[in-house]
């Protein structure tokens, strides 16, 4: 069945168009918006008209926006990985599932360390560029300079070989930043148009990777459903997943927790968010907050750990974990299950135990060339921003930083996305890779406010950060409004619709 026309994604004055790879067979989807001329008068009225250059923008659309590409809600979108795949010789597919060979290694950091440069490599490197260099700008991201970055550590690309749907995008603070957002599914029975028209508006604002609420992990269907149709990555916690297994804590194992990780990596979940971090002697340090545990994971964990009077499984199953990861090329993400819900509690000694624990799981990661993020802090005032990213940066080594809820103030319940895109754009200046509000909507209107903001505050740190090419939008939006090409200036924004009612 073909899919609605409302799903179907479109910008004004803006066209998909593909960059051909100069190593491998790769078409990467950029969006390039036209603009107007500019026309001057002289004193004597002889009019003169100058052009001027289309603007390239990144693109999280996917196929949603190419008119050409037919979509339906029963085959899923184009598998644009699987022929990288196929190539390669050190993967097998058994139940339709892909799974690298027996004593092989298949993480994009692997590759990297043997000077090998993927098709995903090349891909984000060219995603990332926007061909500022015909604009006569310079730029340092190569394909080689992707490889370094992955094979330091410092950058990942989220790519499970069972999710070939997913168009490459690259974490890591010498990239642009990126946005991860919460999707809450429709219901607990399956709509497929639904979730379709949901997923591309996702898409359509700005979303770099999925993130799976604790809520719908019982919901299998969905998922699956979701990765077929998603050309960006998609992100869990498994654990929650475990625990609708079990029914209650005290039942929860490494048994059962294993084979759900199992089932994820083969439906293609390119992220697991892991709370490794969080030990039994780190419950001393929540006595004295404020505000204690609030991360639902890490409450499940310590209460976990009381009734068994056990480690955390997590932490003592961890080269396990990697056994199973690095089969999928799945990237770990290091969850803090203490970072900190209030201001009051920033960067206190419980967030810093816990980030030494996760530095030193971090590090037996990159012994199994395992794409790993580091996530922290929560919230935390301005000026406190710069001394909680220096500290991450020196116990983990560089691995992209992850901050889930960089709150600024506690006084915006209801408008948090706000001050968390206030605190994002300072604290993505200042070196996270990755930022998000774990605040979570089912209203299309409010998902998209928090989206834009979002991607404000990443922009906003871009330029700060001096990424190749990205004032070009800005100049661009800023000279048309100089010239008074008001459709330009609608056109280069971040919302044409909303802008054209204000302008």
């Amino acid at each position: 069945m073909a899919t609605k026309k409302n799903i179907r994604i479109n910008f004004p004055a803006s066209e998909k168009v593909y960059i051909r790879g100069e190593m491998n067979r790769i078409q990467v989807g950029v969006r390039r918006v036209t603009l107007s001329d500019t026309v001057f008068i002289d004193k004597n009225g002889k009019k003169s008209v100058k052009k001027n250059n289309p603007v390239i923008l990144y693109d999280t659309t996917g196929p949603y926006s190419d008119s050409k590409i037919e979509l339906t809600t029963s085959t899923g979108i184009p598998r644009i990985k699987e022929e990288w795949n196929i190539r390669r010789k050190d993967q097998i597919r058994i139940n339709n599932k892909l799974i690298a060979k027996q004593g092989k290694n298949i993480t994009q950091m692997f590759y990297a360390k043997r000077r090998i440069i993927t098709p995903e490599m090349e891909y984000v490197a060219i995603r990332e560029n926007q061909q500022v260099e015909e604009l006569g700008l310079k730029s340092h991201i190569t394909p080689d300079f992707v490889r370094k970055e992955i094979a330091a550590g410092r950058a990942v690309i989220p790519s499970n070989i069972n999710h070939p749907e997913a168009e490459p995008m690259i974490i890591g603070k010498n990239f642009l930043v990126k946005v991860a957002t919460r999707i809450c599914y429709e219901q607990a029975a399956l709509v497929p148009e639904k979730e379709m028209e949901k997923i591309a508006w996702f898409c359509k604002w700005g979303n770099d990777l999925f993130l799976e609420n604790e809520e719908d992990a019982q919901h299998t269907d969905t998922r699956e459903f979701i990765l077929r149709h998603s050309p960006i990555p998609y992100a869990s916690t498994p654990i929650f997943d475990a625990l609708k297994q079990v029914g209650t804590i005290d039942n929860l194992t490494w048994k059962v927790f294993r084979e759900v990780i199992v089932n994820q990596a083969e439906q293609g979940v390119d992220c697991f968010c892991i709370h490794a971090g969080l030990l039994k002697k780190h419950s001393k340090h929540t006595d004295v907050r404020l505000t204690g545990i609030t991360d639902p994971a890490g409450l499940l964990l310590k209460e976990w750990m009381k009734i068994t009077n056990k480690e955390n499984f997590l932490y003592t199953h961890f080269t396990d974990i990697c056994e199973i990861l690095k089969q999928y090329d799945i990237t770990l993400v290091l969850s803090s299950a203490l970072r900190s819900a209030s201001i009051y509690d920033s960067n206190d000694a419980a967030q810093f135990a816990e980030l030494r624990v996760l530095g030193e799981v971090a590090k037996r990661a990159k012994e199994h060339f395992i794409q790993t993020i580091v996530e922290g802090p929560g919230h935390t005032p301005l000026n406190k921003i710069q001394e909680g990213i220096k500290e991450q940066q020196y116990i983990c080594q560089q691995i992209p930083f992850f901050s889930s809820t960089p709150v600024s103030t506690d006084i915006a319940p209801g408008q948090e996305y706000i001050s968390s895109a206030i605190g994002a754009a300072q604290i993505a200046w200042q070196g996270v890779s990755l930022i998000a509000d774990q605040t979570s909507y089912s209203d299309k209107e409010r998902i998209k406010d928090k989206l834009i903001a979002h991607k404000i505050a990443a922009h906003s740190a871009d330029i700060a950060k001096g990424h190749p090419g990205s004032q070009v939008r800005d100049n661009a939006l800023s000279k048309a409004r100089f010239d008074g090409r008001k459709k330009d200036v609608c056109n280069l924004s971040v919302d044409p619709a909303k802008t054209a009612k204000f302008i």
